[in-house]
């Protein structure tokens, strides 16, 4: 009789257990959207993070291409997007929306003026012409000092 019992509450947990793991497994939707960093540069790129995508989703914006969202072993989903180099500076928002659930949720952010290439002015440029004066002057004083130092080495070396 001890065995029976034992063995028909081991069965009713196990359903109890049994029929609760899809509910857990449900999820509402995307919640705790975050955007890093809020303020990004056209051409830079921006992760988005989010709860409650178990199985990924997708992330729109018309700043960017639409990005796939991917779960690591937190349960946290993530996508890294590129901003487009010809996005016009201003607020944008994004939407995130579940593999699982229809739900979508926004999230603001800012797009900054790109920052283009820093490069330099490389040898772009030809030198100017006090520039060329000054050069020419150290290369004119350098010979000087070595023909002045040439003359005195052979002026005392023909008197020893």
């Amino acid at each position: 009789m001890r065995a029976a019992r034992t063995l028909a509450v081991a069965a009713t947990a196990f359903a109890a257990v049994g029929l609760a793991a899809p509910l857990a497994a449900a999820t509402n939707g995307p919640s705790n959207v975050q955007v890093n960093p809020y303020d990004v540069h056209a051409g830079s790129t921006i992760t988005i993070t989010a709860k409650g995508c178990g199985h990924g989703g997708k992330v729109t914006s018309n700043a960017f291409p639409e990005t796939n969202l991917s779960v690591n072993s937190n349960g946290l989903s993530s996508a890294i997007a590129r901003v487009y180099n010809n996005a016009t500076p201003g607020n944008y928002n994004l939407a995130v929306k579940c593999s699982d659930n229809s739900r979508v949720v926004t999230h603001p952010f800012r797009v900054l003026a790109g920052r283009g290439a820093l490069g330099g002015i490389g040898g772009s440029l030809a030198p100017s012409s006090t520039e060329m004066a000054v050069g020419g002057g150290l290369v004119a004083a350098a010979a000087l000092g070595g023909g002045v130092f040439i003359a005195r080495r052979r002026m005392s070396g023909a008197g020893a």
